[in-house]
């Protein structure tokens, strides 16, 4: 039988997590952090983005031997050739991966366990806006829609309070109230 110290709800060390909230509220810095993304253009709507370093914890991180590497494409209908998922299908991943991960966090720090976590998630963008040929016409998502199947053995209650806990999420943040991007020129 695992100790307090070592219980793991849903795949998270639920000391880790009090340790963590503790350092936080003791000192505020320790949550600030900069992720980094380096993108190189291939060919026509082929670029290839680089992850590897970033700041948090008040330091900068060097835990990953390798960067992540991510082929950005488009399909064929949008004068690609299926090189990688489009960027913004990558944005989806990154709503459907936080927002996941964002639930069963805050479910393991509640001591809810999960069986599984499911979710479908689709977005509807017109390119008219895109390509300039409307200008009424948003350039990006018009629509996100959502829809989780969660498993376990939970209550209607706790099954609202977990949907709930995906409002948490940054990328949520980022893509429902938006974010300052400053672009310029690289000396």
């Amino acid at each position: 039988m695992e100790t307090t110290k070592n219980l793991k709800v849903n795949g998270f060390n639920t000391e880790e997590i009090t340790e963590t909230v503790h350092a936080i509220k003791a000192n505020p810095e320790i949550a600030k952090f900069e992720f980094r993304v380096r993108n190189k253009w291939v060919t026509g709507g082929h670029n290839r983005a680089t992850v590897k370093e970033f700041y948090g914890g008040c330091q900068e991180d060097n835990s990953r031997e390798k960067a992540w590497v991510f082929d950005n494409g488009e399909p064929p209908v949008l004068l690609g050739h299926n090189e990688g998922a489009n960027p913004v299908e990558y944005l989806l991943s990154a709503l459907s991966g936080c927002m996941t991960t964002t639930m069963a966090l805050h479910a393991a720090a509640r001591g809810i366990e999960v069986e599984s976590i499911e979710s479908r998630f689709e977005g509807d963008i017109d390119v008219q806006g895109f390509l300039g040929l409307n200008d009424k016409v948003r350039n990006g998502y018009q629509q996100i829609r959502v829809t989780f199947k969660i498993k376990g053995d939970l209550t209607e209650s706790q099954r609202e309070e977990l949907i709930s806990f995906t409002k948490m999420s940054p990328v949520y943040d980022v893509i429902t109230n938006g974010t300052s991007v400053d672009v310029k020129l690289a000396d």
